[in-house]
C-alpha cells in the first residue's frame, strides 16, 4: 500500500492528528509502527468500545500498524472501579476480548497486553517516577478526564498515579501512535511534551471520535473537545448507549426512543450511529410504506444525511433501518456468548458483577 493511501486511512480514523507531518515521517520511515490504545475493564462494553474500536484499528492495521491493546487492569483499580476489586476488573477484562473476538476485530494483527504484566518490569515504575518527578500536581490535574473525572472532584491518591502510569505505558509499549480517544487527548499531549526530556520520543497522537449518548443532549458553551466528552455514551447511563451483548428488543427500544429531532443532522445520535458504524459495512436499507415512498437504500452517508434534513426521510424510519441493522452487526456476537462455553460462563460472571458492583 502506498503512503497515500496508508496516511488517508489513518485520517479516517483521526478526528484529530498531531501531528499529520509526522504521521507522515512516521510512515515513511517504518512499514509497521506500533499503535495501541488501552481500556479500563469497568463493565459491560458499549458500541463505541465495541464495534467502533474494531472499525478503528482495523483501519489501523490495513495500513500498516501492528496494533497493542492494553488490558488497563492496574489502572481500573487504581480508578476503583468494579469496587476496588482486581479480580473482578480482570473478569471484566477477560469477557472484554471475547467481545471483541466476536465482533470482526481482525485478531491476527492485535496483540493483548495486560497492565499487570507491565507492572512486573521495575523499568516501567521507574519510568512512572520520572514522569511525575518532571509534571507539577496542577498538570497531573489537568489529565484527569482520561479516567472519566473532574478536576473539582475530591480524587484519590491512587487517581494521582494513573496519569503517570498512563504516560509510562505508551513509553513501555513502544507506541510511535497512540490511537486513543479525544477525551485521551491530555495525557497523550503530556506524552509528547515529556518524551523526550526523559530520553524516549514524541509519539503521533490520532483521536478517534467520541459517539454520542443517545438522550437529549444538554447545552453548552464549552469548547468541542470538553463538548464531545459531555455528549459521549455512558455505561452509568444505560438508555444512553447500545451494549453489545443488548438483545434485540432493548436495541430496538433505546434506538426507537433515543433523541432524533427531524431535519436535524447536528448532534443527532442515531445519524451518528449511521456515519461512524453502519455505513463501514455497507449501505442502509429503509423499509416504509408506500404512501411514505416505499422502500429506498442509501449507498452512502452523505446521500442518507441530504434525505434527512431535506425532510424527505421521517426520524422515525431512520430508527427502524438503524434498529434493525445494528441487531445483524450485533447477532455474531450474542451468538458467540450463548454458544462458547468460556465465553458465555465469562460473560455470566460479569452480568452478576454489574448487579453487586
Amino acid at each position: 500500500m502506498d503512503l497515500e493511501k496508508r496516511v488517508e486511512l489513518i485520517s479516517q480514523v483521526g478526528e484529530e492528528i498531531v501531528t499529520m507531518d509526522e504521521l507522515r515521517e512516521l510512515l515513511q520511515a517504518k512499514r509497521n509502527p506500533i499503535a495501541y490504545d488501552g481500556f479500563e475493564p469497568s463493565g459491560k462494553i458499549h458500541i463505541a468500545q465495541g464495534l467502533l474500536r474494531a472499525i478503528n484499528i482495523n483501519k489501523m492495521t490495513r495500513a500498516g500498524c501492528r496494533f497493542k491493546m492494553l488490558v488497563a487492569d492496574w489502572h481500573a483499580w487504581a480508578n476503583n472501579k468494579m469496587g476496588g476489586s482486581l479480580e473482578n476488573i480482570q473478569t471484566v477484562g477477560k469477557y472484554m476480548i471475547e467481545t471483541w473476538k466476536a465482533c470482526g476485530m481482525d485478531l491476527d494483527k492485535v496483540e493483548f497486553i495486560w497492565a499487570s504484566d507491565l507492572v512486573k518490569n521495575e523499568d516501567y515504575w521507574k519510568t512512572v517516577m520520572q514522569v511525575s518527578r518532571h509534571a507539577t500536581l496542577k498538570r497531573i490535574l489537568r489529565t484527569v478526564q482520561i479516567m472519566g473525572r473532574k478536576e473539582s472532584e475530591v480524587l484519590q491518591a491512587s487517581q494521582i498515579i494513573y496519569p503517570c502510569m498512563q504516560t509510562a505505558d505508551i513509553f513501555h509499549l513502544r507506541a510511535d501512535i497512540c490511537q486513543l480517544g479525544m477525551d485521551q487527548r491530555k495525557v497523550n499531549m503530556l506524552a509528547r511534551e515529556l518524551g523526550p526530556k526523559l530520553g524516549y520520543w514524541k509519539p503521533v497522537v490520532v483521536s478517534h471520535h467520541m459517539l454520542m449518548g443517545l438522550e437529549t443532549p444538554t447545552s453548552s458553551e464549552k469548547n468541542k473537545i470538553e463538548r464531545a466528552i459531555d455528549l459521549k455514551m455512558s455505561k452509568s447511563k444505560p438508555d444512553s448507549a447500545i451494549f453489545m451483548t443488548d438483545s434485540p428488543e432493548e436495541v430496538e427500544r433505546k434506538i426507537i426512543k433515543a433523541y432524533c429531532p427531524e431535519r436535524q443532522v447536528n448532534e443527532n445520535p442515531v445519524l451518528e450511529y449511521c456515519r461512524y458504524i453502519v455505513f463501514e459495512h455497507g449501505p442502509l436499507e429503509v423499509k416504509r410504506p408506500q404512501k411514505f415512498g416505499g422502500d429506498t437504500t442509501f449507498e452512502t452517508y452523505k446521500e442518507l444525511e441530504k434525505a434527512y434534513a431535506d425532510g424527505t426521510l421521517h426520524p422515525l424510519d431512520l430508527k427502524k433501518a438503524v434498529a434493525k441493522r445494528l441487531n445483524e452487526l450485533l447477532d455474531p456476537v450474542r451468538r458467540h456468548f450463548e454458544k462458547n462455553r468460556n465465553a458465555k460462563s465469562i460473560l455470566e460472571a460479569v452480568s452478576k458483577l454489574e448487579v453487586t458492583r
